[in-house]
Formats: structure tokens, C-alpha cells, sequence
């Protein structure tokens, strides 16, 4: 029997209509798809929605108005297991969050887990070994194939029960406000995000060292993959490796050519071309500059500071049997030693206090 399957606007609204839903506040599960392994823009393609034990499918592809759904979220009191990217797809697609939203990710993780990946907790909750067959597949083909399609309702069947679990293990140890104030913050986080493309999103890591035209020649690489990739309608990545235009831009920059993968079409060949053509003639008033950071003056003292730091929150994360990366970052830390922040801006409540009088 195939899994329940919403595919018309008509379905989803007289699906969300139902009595059930009326509550102030309903708990459901939440899990997504996208298609940014295979297409060049990812777009939703599929939403899974357990509530109670009912489990289905939501199909963007074929929905033609999702409002419905958007309206139930904005009262709902929905859960996740790892939701910064599913958060970011639904504020992509409704253009705002639920109010509520708790990770069963960052539950697991304040109880003391160190493998904290959906499989790994289902197994630990219920015994159950989730399959990964369908984790790279195609979610903008159809019809799904019934493999799909059970992987993806297994995204949501055990989240509910389980997030049962982990809230009673949580008030139990007493760690429910952290819970609460962590899943807030991370939703508040992907609410602040923008969207938008960053101007100078070609500075990819390991271009940090590169002289002006190093880095005028990785920019060209990188405005011409993309524009490949857009042509293709595939990720940029399955035109070229940010390693390979690492290494292509080095070679540029020495007045060397590429070699090309053979697979490359002419045309791409012929654009690639054109790329350095159109390089060559470019001034040097126009190469890009290095950025320049500031350099955080790392003395005797400030290692000392941020040494006594990390003791005393792994001290303190041993005891509770957690991550110490969970109460505060090497990063955070080194801030705060440096006297370039406040506590209170970079860390939560609960993190403040269980750190004490060392901040």
C-alpha cells in the first residue's frame, strides 16, 4: 500500500482542516527534502508531517498554493531532528518560522550524546536501524519510488516519541530551560540569516593568502563556473572542485593553462577561454584586494587566558557529561579573553551560568 501522499492544494487544505488541528497549538513533526545535490537552484521538494502516529508526504511539486500550511505552522508547535536547514527551507518557503521550534538534535546533544544523527538515536531509542539507501537521491524526480518514499516518512515516524523521551530525560536532569533557551536561539539565528548570495562569496577557503591577481583570476573562475552551472542546471561543484579552482587560479596567475577535465563539452572549453581572454585584458585597478583582518594580539597573557578558559569549561562539561563545545566555542572563548566581547552577547543564560564566576 503506498504511504499517504498530499499533492493538490485542494488535499492539503482539506487535510489541515481536519478537527484534530483546531488545537491552539498542535505538535507535529517536520523533515524536508530539496534537490540541491542535482539542480543548480534547490527547490522544496518534499515535506514530511507526522502528527500523533500518522505519518505523510507533502508534495511542493505538485502543491500548487502552500498557504494553508503556512498558516498552520504559524501555531504550531513543531519539532525537528537537526532543523537549521529544514527552518531554512521553510522560511525560504513561507517567508517566516513557526514560533515553536524544538530540535530533537540539540535535546540529545544537552543530554550528554555524543552520535547524535537521526539513525544514531533511533537505534539508541527504539533499536531500530534507520536505512541510508535514499540520503543523495534525486527528491525533484517522480513518481518516488516506494524506497523514497519509506526513507523519507522514517525522517519523521520516530520523532515525536522520541522527543517524548529526551524532554523527560531533560527536565529530569534539570537541563529543560537550556533546551528551550538553545532551540530558541538557533531558530532566532536562521531567522536573522539572510538569504541572499554573499558579493564576494568567491573567496573560498584557501584564497586567504593570495596576492591581487591570484585573486582576480579565482573570482573569474569562480563567476565562470557558476555561470556554467546555471547553464547546466546542476551544483556548481559538479563543474569544478573549489580545489580545482584553487588550483586553476594559481595556474592563471602564472600565465599557465589549465588542463581541463576531458569530460568538458567544446563549448564549455570555448567559454572557459573566453574567461581568460576576457582576464588578461583586465587592469590592475580592477584586481581584487586581499581582505585585511585584524590580527588579535596573541601574547604570553592572552594564551594563559584562554587556556584557563578551556580548562575550566571542559572541567565544568565533564561533569555534566556533555561537549564542551556546547557551553562555549575555542572561538567565544578566545573573544572573551581578548576582552573583544561581552558574555552575555555571545553565550546563552544557562551557558553563563554553568561557567560561573570564570567569565
Amino acid at each position: 500500500m503506498p504511504p499517504p501522499l498530499i499533492d493538490s492544494t485542494e488535499a492539503l487544505v482539506e487535510y489541515l482542516s481536519a478537527s484534530r488541528f483546531k488545537a491552539v497549538a498542535p505538535v507535529c513533526a517536520i523533515d524536508t527534502e530539496a534537490d540541491s545535490l542535482h539542480r543548480y537552484r534547490e527547490s522544496l521538494c518534499l515535506i514530511q508531517f507526522a502528527v500523533g502516529e500518522e505519518c505523510l508526504l507533502m508534495d511542493p511539486l505538485k502543491i500548487g498554493d502552500m498557504t494553508e500550511l503556512g498558516i498552520f505552522l504559524t501555531r504550531a508547535v513543531v519539532w525537528m531532528h537537526g532543523a537549521d536547514y529544514d527552518m531554512t527551507m521553510l522560511k525560504r518557503q513561507f517567508g517566516s518560522l513557526p514560533t515553536s521550534v524544538f530540535d530533537t538534535q540539540i535535546g540529545a546533544r544537552l543530554l550528554g550524546a555524543r552520535r547524535f544523527g537521526l539513525a544514531d538515536l533511533v537505534n539508541q531509542f527504539f533499536g531500530v536501524e534507520l536505512s541510508k539507501s535514499s540520503q543523495k537521491a534525486d527528491w525533484g524526480k517522480r513518481p518516488l519510488t516506494p524506497k523514497m518514499a519509506e526513507y523519507a516518512l522514517n525522517d519523521v515516524r520516530y520523532l515525536l516519541p522520541m522527543a517524548e523521551m529526551i524532554v523527560t530525560e531533560l527536565r529530569a536532569k534539570g537541563r529543560y530551560d537550556w533546551f528551550l533557551e538553545s532551540c530558541e536561539a538557533a531558530r532566532t539565528k536562521v531567522l536573522e540569516r539572510g538569504d541572499e548570495q554573499r558579493e564576494d562569496g568567491w573567496r573560498i577557503q584557501g584564497s586567504g593568502k593570495f596576492d591581487p591577481l591570484t585573486l582576480a583570476c579565482l573570482r573569474a573562475l569562480w563567476y565562470w563556473r557558476d555561470a556554467e552551472a546555471e547553464k547546466w542546471d546542476r551544483p556548481s561543484f559538479m563543474v569544478a572542485t573549489n580545489r580545482q579552482l584553487i588550483d586553476w587560479s594559481v595556474q592563471l596567475a602564472q600565465r599557465q593553462t589549465p588542463d581541463l577535465p576531458r569530460h568538458f563539452r567544446p563549448d564549455r572549453v570555448k567559454r572557459f577561454k573566453q574567461m581568460q581572454d576576457d582576464l588578461r585584458l583586465l587592469p590592475e585597478s580592477e584586481w581584487p584586494l586581499r581582505v585585511k583582518t585584524v590580527r588579535r594580539k596573541r601574547d604570553r597573557n592572552f594564551e594563559q587566558k584562554v587556556d584557563g578558559l578551556i580548562k575550566a569549561r571542559d572541567k565544568v562539561a565533564a561533569e555534566l557529561d556533555i561537549e564542551g563545545s556546547l557551553i562555549a566555542s575555542r572561538a567565544v572563548l578566545e573573544m572573551l579573553a581578548a576582552g573583544e566581547c561581552e558574555a552575555g552577547a555571545v553565550l546563552m543564560a544557562w551557558q553563563r551560568d554553568v561557567l560561573g564566576l570564570l567569565l
